[in-house]
């Protein structure tokens, strides 16, 4: 490291590889603020920045009074996209399907298309849309957030007795799903995402844009808000010969 690079990054790095190679493995203690000014000759705002830049990073977790411990390292549960698109809701399906009892809230409303949902729908800026923001939750915990958006009018309205797979709704108004694009991505999350899934901090999420199209028509697309910590995404394609 270079020798202006402040002198916290010393210590992060230090502590950062000791993680990663297990020699510091989940549950242990990390050093306190005293002990990291000793052990590596920089002062009390170096320790503690030091600290504050672990923990962002996801990597050490403080206990009041306790101290700070390395963060245990979480099992990824595994969400098929693709198993239960027919479902009326899909991600409500997949986790049960793995002993996770799935509930959600859902609430539509009209808005109107943003520059960027304008462009994925090909409308016109500002164009009237329906909008059905949900929160699904795993055990009674929140873990996912999406956003959908469909053109106004567009297939039957969403209500309680007809919110059911898009795709069934598609086809009430004469229209077939011909394909749906997913663009993956991550990303830090905005505070409200956190706060909503409660997520520890450096934790980011992985954005999943989804788009379903007839034709060459996009008649939704969705911001599908997922921890990163806490899920790994599965995609399959059946291959014919």
């Amino acid at each position: 490291m270079a020798s202006s690079d402040p002198v916290y990054l010393r210590v992060v790095a230090d502590i950062r590889r000791q993680i990663v190679d297990g020699s510091l493995p989940p549950g242990a203690p990390i050093p306190s603020r005293a002990q990291l000014t000793r052990k590596y000759g920089v002062g009390e705002t170096a320790a503690r920045h030091a600290l504050r830049v672990l923990a962002s990073e996801g990597l050490i977790v403080g206990r009041v009074g306790s101290g700070h411990y390395v963060r245990a390292r979480p099992v990824l549960l595994p969400l098929y996209r693709w198993r239960f698109h027919d479902n009326r809701v899909p991600f409500g399906a997949d986790l049960p399907s793995q002993g996770t009892r799935t509930t959600w809230d859902w609430r539509a409303e009209p808005a109107e298309a943003t520059p960027d949902i304008a462009q994925r729908l090909r409308l016109k800026e500002a164009a009237p849309v329906t909008r059905i923001r949900y929160v699904f939750r795993g055990d009674g915990k929140p873990v996912q957030l999406a956003t959908s958006y469909e053109p106004a009018g567009l297939g039957e309205p969403v209500s309680d007795e007809t919110q059911r797979a898009l795709i069934n709704r598609i086809s009430s108004a004469g229209m077939k799903i011909t394909e749906v694009v997913e663009e993956v991505y991550t990303r830090v999350p905005q505070p409200s995402e956190s706060d909503a899934l409660a997520l520890p901090a450096g934790v980011h999420v992985l954005h999943v844009e989804r788009t379903h199209w007839a034709g060459d028509r996009p008649v939704e697309t969705s911001d599908i808000v997922i921890p990163g910590d806490r899920f790994r995404l599965v995609y399959s394609q059946s291959l014919h010969s």
